[in-house]
C-alpha cells in the first residue's frame, strides 16, 4: 500500500503520512467491511481516498506550474531501448515531480483506471480538465523520461 501512497504524492514522508492515516481508517472501519470483492481492493481504495484527501486538504499550500511551452514529442535520438533501461525508482521520481493535478489524474486514469468524469468528481474538476490534465501530464513525463535516458 506504500506504493499506492507514493503514486499520489510528491515523496515518501508524504506517502508514510498517508498510509498511516490509510491505516487509521482501515481499523476503524473495518467493521464496515462486507465481505464482497476483494478485501485488497478495499484497502486500496481507502488509500486512494485519503490521498485525495490529503491531496484537497493541502492544495491551498501548493502552486500550480504551468508547463503549456513543453514539446508533446519524443526526440528523434532516443531509442525504444534506451526507455526499457530506466529503473523503477527513476520512474517514481518522474511521476512524483508532476504538478499535483497531473500526477492525480495521470494515476487515477493510468493506474486506477477511472473514467475522466469519475476522476472530476474526485477531484472536483470538469471531465474535460481531467483530460487537460492527463495530456498534459502525458507530454510532461515524455519529456522527463526523454531527458533521463539521454544522460
Amino acid at each position: 500500500m506504500l506504493g499506492v501512497c507514493l503514486r499520489y504524492m510528491k515523496n515518501l514522508d508524504e506517502a508514510e503520512d498517508v498510509l498511516q492515516d490509510g491505516f487509521i481508517k482501515v481499523f476503524t472501519y473495518i467493521s464496515q467491511y462486507r465481505f464482497e470483492g476483494s478485501f485488497e481492493g478495499w484497502l486500496r481504495r481507502i488509500m486512494i481516498n485519503t490521498a485525495l484527501n490529503a491531496y484537497r486538504c493541502n492544495m491551498k499550500h501548493h502552486f500550480h506550474s504551468d508547463i503549456d511551452e513543453q514539446q508533446n514529442y519524443l526526440p528523434d535520438n532516443v531509442s525504444e531501448d534506451a526507455y526499457s533501461k530506466l529503473s523503477v525508482e527513476e520512474l517514481m521520481k518522474v511521476i512524483q515531480s508532476l504538478p499535483d493535478g497531473y500526477r492525480m489524474v495521470f494515476n487515477l486514469y493510468e493506474i486506477e483506471g477511472y473514467k475522466h468524469k469519475e476522476i472530476g468528481a474526485m477531484l472536483n474538476i470538469s471531465e474535460n480538465t481531467s483530460k487537460t490534465q492527463l495530456l498534459k501530464s502525458k507530454i510532461s513525463i515524455r519529456n522527463k523520461l526523454a531527458k533521463l535516458v539521454k544522460k
